[in-house]
């Protein structure tokens, strides 16, 4: 259902956007579901019982929890808490949604909308105990993705960063992701965050829903711990994919200008992390996504927020400055595709051009992009997607 009100807002409930005019408004998961429950209810009193219920399954929040979600969802409709155009407060009841709303049908819907496909989120448990999210989407030969630093598994699937890759996989795979512990749904306060601990991760989650054999995407730091895996399981990956990898985390690259910046972001992050006012998120999204739109760097911004706290950022950023997998490099013996943004400043070029030559028979890919996360309105888009499928599809 998708539903028009205000000015020029849609919420299309399919798809989990909304928009103004013609621009999509970021927005956290629970706001979303905040003001999808208050505009289908339009013209009752949502109580503060209908909202536990609805939006947290039943689960009690706090007061000012509670609130925060009513002002984000405000702010992303060009409402307030003084005006109260839309959304009015009514005292010690709740909260009513009072603009003219129009709707439209899943009938009305245009095909391909009502085609796309559709996530399960489901929960396991590692063997030291941590809870780790994992979704699953589409259908056919399975792909494996690797979580990596700053995953949400609800948030990408409708974030304008991740969510074009992601439903266009699934689309034709049945794609498999999952939130690395300290990340997204999973469990954020935990003990062990290393490499052996990601490794553990991608195993857990691969278990929980018994699979036997898979192709397997690491993006990031999620390459590194796609390279241990694979290296450790041979027997159950079938093709190796690494976009924007690196074998050795800045800490072990032998320069000091590399030591430097890891210590120049850590200071930042400190100071910044979530404040979209900050040098740090200046910093932040002019490193990973230099040639971003100011849409794609807003959920960038929303994306650190909604993720992990400060402290435990700063664990998992420690922890990848430190990875060193080269030694596993020649030990890889699946077919393996090599794909890297020639101007990526994060993993700088270098890395991915010798995880190829180390690799046996590993192909090469330059992308013609300065981004470390290749977004669909770059020249390197349409190449990057035909490699992809070139790569995962069976030789007939």
């Amino acid at each position: 259902m998708r539903f028009f009100f205000g000015d020029g807002c849609v919420l299309d409930e399919q798809r989990r956007e909304l928009r103004r005019g013609a621009e999509l408004v970021p927005v956290e998961p629970q706001v979303f579901d905040v003001l999808a429950l208050l505009v289908r209810s339009r013209g009752h009193v949502v109580t503060r019982d209908d909202m536990l219920q609805n939006v947290w399954g039943g689960r009690i929040v706090s007061d000012s929890t509670l609130g925060s979600r009513i002002n984000a969802a405000r702010r992303a409709i060009g409402d307030s808490g003084e005006s109260q155009q839309l959304i009015r407060t009514v005292a010690r009841r709740g909260f009513r949604f009072v603009g003219d709303v129009s709707e439209q049908g899943a009938a009305n819907v245009p095909q391909g909308d009502a085609a796309l496909v559709r996530q399960q989120v489901t929960f396991c448990r590692s063997a030291d105990g941590v809870t780790l999210a994992v979704a699953s989407a589409g259908d056919g030969p399975v792909l494996v993705r690797a979580g990596n630093w700053l995953t949400h598994v609800e948030h990408d699937w409708n974030s304008p960063l991740w969510s074009p890759l992601l439903r266009w996989l699934s689309q034709r795979y049945r794609l498999v992701r999952y939130d690395a512990r300290g990340n997204g749904l999973s469990d954020r306060d935990v003990a062990d965050i290393s490499l052996n601990a990601f490794v553990r991760d991608l195993e857990t989650a691969t278990n929980s829903l018994s699979l036997s054999r898979f192709a397997l995407f690491g993006a990031s730091q999620g390459g590194s711990v796609a390279i241990a895996y694979t290296a450790a399981h041979p027997e159950r990956v079938s093709r190796l994919i690494l976009c924007g990898a690196y074998a050795l985390g800045r800490n072990r690259r032998g320069l000091r200008m590399e030591k430097e910046k890891a210590e120049a972001l850590m200071t930042l992050m400190r100071q910044g992390w979530g404040d979209e006012r900050s040098a740090f998120m200046q910093a932040f999204s002019s490193i990973y996504l230099p040639r971003g739109t100011p849409e794609q760097i807003g959920w960038w911004t929303e994306l650190q927020r909604t993720t992990t706290s400060a402290e435990t950022a700063i664990r998992f950023r420690q922890a990848c400055d430190d990875i060193d997998v080269s030694a596993l490099l020649p030990q890889i013996r699946v077919p393996t595709l090599v794909l890297h943004s020639r101007g990526d400043t994060v993993s700088p070029f270098e890395e991915g051009r010798r995880i190829a030559a180390a690799i046996p028979g590993a192909r090469f890919v330059e992308l013609d992009s300065f981004n470390h996360v290749i977004v669909e309105n770059e020249p390197a888009w349409p190449r990057f997607l035909e490699e992809l499928e070139r790569f995962l599809t069976p030789a007939t």
